[in-house]
């Protein structure tokens, strides 16, 4: 498509305003360069948000319209692809952190090094990462720092050395955190509040957070929740170094002669098509949204796709499907009195044990059963709506309570991301289709941490414990990664140590895409760690030399 105008150049163009891309677009705007950010989504601000289930999840307030942005999947490459709305993130300025819980525990040491810990699994692409957790340490603390995250210093006993504690102190518990505590401590199992994406106390001249049931999937109407929207994006702006263009679709990234990018063409809201040239280029788009584009960007240089010689561009792709188990209690727990902001977590089977028969493991923590959402969640074989359905709400929603469980899964060569050859977006552009199976390991491991969620309801008092097993991947979690393998070797992955393209040399990835595994922890706080630790070496001038 031939772009009706080119803007001015500047040194950065950032693909996503997400985690990574407003926190790369933090640094370097500070660090005195001029930037530009392409944000599909709109620019939303918090008196856009609230409390609302149809509007946020029905309505795609907040997610993706399957419509316009749709996506498909399939288990193998021999099934035909289904339309779905497979792991979806919020498509807008801020993210996935626009919705987020904002749990943001640290991955451990031995996260860097599992294939050097646990050795080859047959049938997996498994891989120790080329950078450790010393390196990434002091970026961990620049993140939390910045966003004045709550928590406990070493009550993780599990978790690695630290520059520093928190900024802030935990948030207060919950009944239902309560309970996960008397559980794990009846067992003998360490347990400890969950670092949060919220102030437990007035912190850098914001106030406390507000602490309400709408937390996950929903908007902060508040302003007072912890995100990029709010933290890093403001930073950047204040550089006044900082454009940040919304309702920016790059359709494709253009190279010059020398086989470097020229240039993002993106088409904004009025149907116009521009060309914005840069010297270094940043994605940030989401591992599908990534791979995807990097597939679209095809040259003679690169028929298969950007940077895509060995064809690994979109393989290795892992998700981490939730799953829980769910318990009653005749004391009312108060779930929704709270939400997310007030969590419980233990890493006691989080690390890789030879004796368990799989390899690695999974963060397990406390977790409220469809609250706030009963209009999409509801008991099986019962009124979905009317006097029941209330009844229901105020007897089980208030006496019921979940411990969820993070699945490390794990990569595999065949599980990718690729262009669908028949489904289209509403720009006509292909869509990403995920191919995906479980691998075995993935289904002992969950089976293995659900039974664990189980035995900490039981000890805690629960009746009913349901284990909800997995048996497949649905997609039903926001997180994705390893569609840009970082490594040392060009054979054998898509990026270097610090994240540039090994064929591109002014092409950088700075969401999960890089991650050589998922690990077993929520992995947001990571990929703006990791895109903090980018942008500083892009800074420096040592990420932009060709």
């Amino acid at each position: 498509m031939t772009p009706n105008r080119k803007p001015e150049r500047v040194e950065a163009v950032i693909i996503g305003a997400g985690a990574s891309g407003a926190a790369a677009a933090k640094v370097l705007t500070e660090r005195g360069m001029r930037v530009v950010a392409l944000e599909k989504g709109p620019w939303r601000t918090k008196e856009s948000f609230g409390g609302d289930e149809l509007a946020n999840v029905n309505r795609y307030n907040l997610w993706p319209d399957p419509i316009l942005n749709p996506r498909t999947s399939r288990s193998s490459a021999a099934d035909e692809a289904e339309v779905d709305l497979f792991c979806p993130v919020p498509q807008m300025v801020g993210g996935g952190t626009v919705h987020w819980q904002g749990w943001l525990p640290r991955f451990t040491p031995n996260d860097f090094r599992l294939r050097s810990i646990a050795g080859e699994l047959p049938g997996t692409t498994l891989a120790d990462w080329p950078i450790g957790y010393d390196e990434l340490e002091p970026y961990y603390d620049r993140v939390e720092w910045a966003f004045g995250v709550s928590g406990h210093a070493g009550a993780n006993k599990y978790e690695g050395p630290r520059t520093r504690g928190y900024p802030c102190p935990p948030m207060p518990q919950s009944r239902y955190a309560q309970k996960f505590h008397e559980g794990c401590e009846k067992l003998g199992w360490n347990s400890f509040p969950t670092p949060q994406a919220a102030l437990s106390q007035p912190f850098n001249g914001r106030p406390a957070t507000v602490v309400s049931a709408f937390a996950q999937q929903h908007g902060d109407p508040t302003g007072t929740r912890s995100s990029a929207l709010n933290v890093f994006i403001p930073d950047a702006l204040a550089t006044g170094r900082y454009e940040l263009r919304a309702d920016s679709y790059v359709r494709e990234l253009v190279l010059d002669e020398r086989g470097r990018i020229k240039g993002a063409v993106y088409e904004d809201a009025d149907g116009f098509v521009f060309e914005q040239e840069a010297d270094v280029f940043l994605l940030a788009c989401g591992a599908v949204e990534t791979a995807r584009l990097m597939l679209m960007s095809t040259s003679g240089r690169f028929p298969n796709g950007l940077a895509n010689s060995n064809d690994l561009v979109g393989r290795n792709v892992t998700f981490h499907e939730y799953s829980a188990s769910v318990a009653t209690f005749d004391d009312p727990i108060y779930a929704w009195a709270g939400g997310g902001y007030v969590s419980a977590s233990s890493f006691e089977f989080y690390e890789h044990d030879a004796s368990r028969g799989f390899v690695s493991g999974g963060h397990i923590a406390a977790a409220g059963v469809g609250i706030p959402l009963p209009i999409n969640w509801g008991l099986p074989g019962k009124p979905s709506w009317g006097a029941e359905a209330k009844q229901i709400d105020r007897d089980y929603f208030s006496h019921s309570m979940a411990v969820a469980m993070v699945l490390h899964d794990m990569p595999q060569h065949d599980n990718r991301v690729d262009l669908d050859d028949t489904v289209v977006d509403a720009w006509g552009l292909p869509v990403a289709r995920i191919t995906l199976a479980p691998h075995e390991n993935d289904l002992a491991q969950g089976r293995f941490l659900v039974d664990r969620c189980g035995d900490i309801l039981e000890a805690a008092g629960g009746q009913d414990v349901t284990r909800v097993y997995a048996d497949k991947v649905t997609g039903n979690c926001s997180h994705q990664h390893g569609t840009a393998r970082m490594g040392d070797d060009p054979e054998t992955s898509v990026t270097d140590r610090n994240c540039r393209a090994h064929e591109v040399d002014n092409l950088y990835v700075v969401d999960g895409s890089p991650f050589p595994t998922a690990t077993g922890a929520n992995p947001t706080l990571t990929i703006m760690a990791n895109a903090w630790r980018v942008a500083e070496h892009i800074a420096t001038g040592a990420g932009n030399r060709g």
